[in-house]
């Protein structure tokens, strides 16, 4: 898992050399909607990517995990399908409801049953690197599906080179990232762990959740500001030192919602002993999110060598997986 982490820059290299080669015709239909199907390490991408959009995409963009899709969805949608393996259940049922209903479809994998699908119903698609476990190919969707938007009018035209320029800031800052994430994780552990960033950063949280329950084999929660202070914050006067906070600070709060994430911190530190905070570098959301994702990752690492785990093992899925495959 370390050498895997350590590869997320070069794979942000190789992703957006793909990138550079693929080519994808507008839809022939008027597009109304884009719905991204995905799940665990390949779903993320797309929660990422639809909140780097949102701001300048005209359509709504929804991000869906699940087996089945919104019933507005038809063909005047475009509905991506992002599974690393090309075998993801969930994602292939959608596609095959995406299909049903004429939406125009579009593939982002490594191989398997998405990219028989797609070949054999004429659907573009791209193939990325395979083999590796899906939470650790992120940069492999995050580019993909960043350049689909691109070529069809959908993000902003800068999105790949920020992607680059986060790429270039893990490496210029490596060092300090990975002091940083030791740091952390040595107050974190031995804690159930609460994460919290502001809204539009909300997709960033679930991707740190998502590293500490895989990587780090810890139950982990997260919540966004400002709905965060309309619940949880009453919750936390149930809190003790059970728990630690971990606020990611992004420095483009509204002066509103900074005041909010203050408070915040303030109050939760009179529950618990460890409330820890990180800060993005960048200069943008994309950027910020590539420096975020990287440190996350290598706290949810660290976290694991202090147990002794094992951040590679997820035999509960594999589990989950052959019992479902008995189903006929």
């Amino acid at each position: 898992m370390e050498k895997l982490i350590q590869e997320f820059s070069s794979n942000i290299s190789e992703a957006l050399k793909i990138a550079a080669g693929a080519t994808f015709a507008k839809p022939t239909q008027d597009i109304r909607n884009i719905v991204i199907c995905g799940m665990g390490g390949s779903g993320i991408g797309g929660r990422i990517v639809a909140q780097w959009v949102q701001n300048y995409c005209s359509i709504p963009v929804l991000s869906v995990q699940e087996y089945s899709l919104p019933a507005f969805v038809d063909k005047h949608s475009l509905v991506i399908g992002s599974s690393y393996s090309g075998n993801t259940e969930e994602t292939l049922f959608a596609l095959e409801d995406a299909k049903s209903k004429g939406a125009t479809i579009i593939g982002i994998c490594s191989g398997g049953q998405l990219a028989e699908f797609c070949k054999s119903n004429n659907y573009q698609y791209v193939v990325v690197p395979g083999g590796n476990p899906p939470r650790t190919a992120l940069a492999f969707s995050l580019v993909q599906l960043s350049n689909i938007f691109l070529q069809l009018g959908y993000a902003h035209a800068t999105i790949l080179d920020e992607i680059s320029n986060g790429k270039n800031l893990i490496d210029s800052h490596s060092v300090e990232i990975k002091s940083e994430a030791m740091r952390v994780a040595h107050e974190l552990q031995k804690r159930t762990i609460a994460v919290y960033a502001g809204s539009e950063y909300e997709a960033i949280t679930i991707r740190a959740k998502q590293q500490f329950n895989e990587n780090s084999k810890e139950l982990c929660w997260q919540h966004v500001i400002p709905e965060m202070n309309h619940n949880e914050l009453v919750g936390w006067g149930g809190g003790d030192n059970r728990y630690a906070c971990l606020f990611i600070q992004t420095g483009d709060l509204s002066m509103r919602n900074q005041k909010r994430f203050d408070i915040s911190i303030e109050r939760t530190k009179s529950k618990t002993d460890k409330v820890e905070t990180i800060s993005a570098k960048g200069s943008t959301p994309v950027e910020k999110s590539i420096y975020l994702i990287h440190l996350i990752d290598w706290i949810s690492l660290y976290l694991s060598d202090l147990k002794h785990g094992d951040p590679i093992e997820i035999e509960i899925i594999d589990y989950l997986k052959a019992e479902l495959g008995k189903i006929k």
